[in-house]
């Protein structure tokens, strides 16, 4: 049997990204990893919902062994076999998000032999820390179509932050080989677009529609003119969510987003998600903060030199470069450059 990957998982940002990342790649490469001090720094350690759901998910998806993987737990083993297509359902009985959910899985599903469908009953679409599933759905996954990745995400049933009770269906078709993303020109900004939703509990004090006002407000005395929807579903509990894109002539797309929570006015949402995209299409960025450590494990795979330029590095893509390259040897540089950081992968 190959030897085990040893994995640390309080270096660098110390949080669930070390596992997302390391479980992926563990099914895609066939190695098998033993994870300790998972998400030590955190102030509550160990494993949470989402991270066990999405384990026991990537470890069904290619029949793999997992050890030690229940709540709470701060060290699992787990040894991969062949990824199969199949269908998963997930259950996630708290608010854990979806959208971590899906990134554990994003890469792993594509390298089956057909199609893999998704299902996830519970959680979050708007959960706290952690990327909301619209933009998976309408940032990461316009990004990733780029090099050759299919998938699609429906949400059938939203849920918020602290309830959960989301339902969300995501197919994604194989692609074993990843072409090459190189942004390196971000091009003028074309449009830029939206989606503003709370729960219908929210509806009568106009949420949906207070923080949008206050994004297309920013955003036009900047001389952009927004396209935002707004609307109201059906959920469990009070809560709500905006998502923001901006497209470019050169084929980029940047992203913001903010979540509503007990005590936040609406405004100050619609201030915090604006003010952020703004800060991303000054930089000159080709891709948005948190883009640019999602499509890392991609870049990784692909055969061929890929280079974006993130507006910085954080600490989630400097933990992803130090996790992949565990697994396949020196693959990044990075340069900091005017109104930026560029980041380069030699590919597989």
């Amino acid at each position: 049997m190959t030897d085990l990957i040893e994995i640390d998982g309080s270096a660098l940002e110390g949080g669930g990204a070390i596992l997302r990342v390391a479980s992926a790649l563990s099914a895609v490469t066939g190695k098998p990893i033993h994870i300790f001090n998972i998400r030590r720094v955190r102030k509550r350690p160990g494993l949470r919902m989402q991270h066990l759901e999405g384990l026991k998910a990537v470890a069904e998806l290619c029949n793999g062994k997992l050890k030690g993987a229940k709540l709470d737990s701060t060290e699992i083993w787990f040894y991969p076999k062949k990824i199969q297509a199949k269908e998963l359902s997930i259950s996630i009985l708290t608010a854990g998000s979806t959208g971590l959910i899906f990134q554990i899985l994003k890469l792993p599903v594509s390298q089956a032999e057909g199609e893999v469908k998704i299902n996830i009953k519970g959680g979050a679409v708007f959960g706290k820390f952690a990327p909301p599933l619209l933009s998976s759905k309408n940032i990461l996954l316009p990004v990733l179509e780029k090099i050759g990745y299919r998938a699609e995400i429906n949400i059938l049933k939203h849920g918020f932050y602290p309830v959960g009770g989301s339902s969300v269906k995501i197919t994604v078709r194989p692609c074993k080989e990843f072409k090459p993303l190189v942004l390196t020109e971000r091009g003028e900004i074309e449009s830029i677009e939206g989606i503003s939703i709370a729960s219908k509990y929210l509806e009568k004090a106009k949420v949906a529609e207070r923080q949008a006002k206050t994004v297309k407000e920013i955003l036009e005395n900047s001389g952009f003119s927004p396209k935002i929807k707004t609307g109201y579903v059906d959920a469990k509990c009070p809560g709500s969510g905006i998502v923001l894109w901006a497209k470019t002539s050169l084929g980029c797309i940047l992203g913001s987003d903010s979540i509503g929570e007990r005590g936040k006015p609406s405004e100050k949402i619609g201030k915090e998600v604006a003010q952020d995209l703004l800060k991303t299409i000054a930089s000159e960025a080709t891709v948005d903060k948190h883009i640019s450590d999602q499509v890392l494990i991609f870049l990784a795979m692909t055969k061929g030199k890929s280079i974006i330029v993130a507006p910085e590095l954080t600490n989630h893509a400097k933990t992803n470069i130090w996790v992949i390259e565990k697994f396949l040897g020196k693959r990044f540089s990075t340069e900091e450059i005017s109104g930026g950081v560029k980041i380069s992968c030699s590919g597989s």
